[in-house]
């Protein structure tokens, strides 16, 4: 049974985005429909997955992370406006009968992620 999940690790502090605001849509051309809302847990992670199972289509989806506001949180000073505010990052599901995990790491000033397991 197919899955999403994201996991986040804030590079400044060497520890999870516990609190990051994180968004997940799925894309349809120009148009963006929001399926999910949450704030990640102490881990850096959602509770549970994403989408799973029969949710979980082939096609395009974008992941919304709050990373300026949640740096904010921790009383970091951040320049107005912040270098990175929201960071988006789109990616296709081809294959819904596997387990795709979008990891991000994250520091104010830069980003990065990958495929993961």
């Amino acid at each position: 049974m197919g899955k999403l999940s994201t996991h986040v690790l804030d590079t400044m502090h060497g520890a999870p985005a516990a609190g990051m605001a994180l968004r997940l849509y799925r894309l349809d051309g120009e148009s963006a429909q929001l399926l999910k809302s949450c704030s990640l847990n102490q881990d850096g992670r959602a509770d549970g997955p994403l989408l799973e199972g029969a949710q979980l289509l082939p096609g395009r989806y974008r992941l919304l992370f709050g990373v300026a506001d949640y740096f904010k949180s921790l009383g970091v000073q951040l320049p107005d406006p912040a270098f990175l505010d929201q960071v988006p990052l789109d990616f296709g599901i081809a294959d819904a009968s596997l387990h795709y995990h979008v990891p991000l790491l994250a520091s104010p000033w830069s980003y990065s992620t990958y495929r993961g397991s």
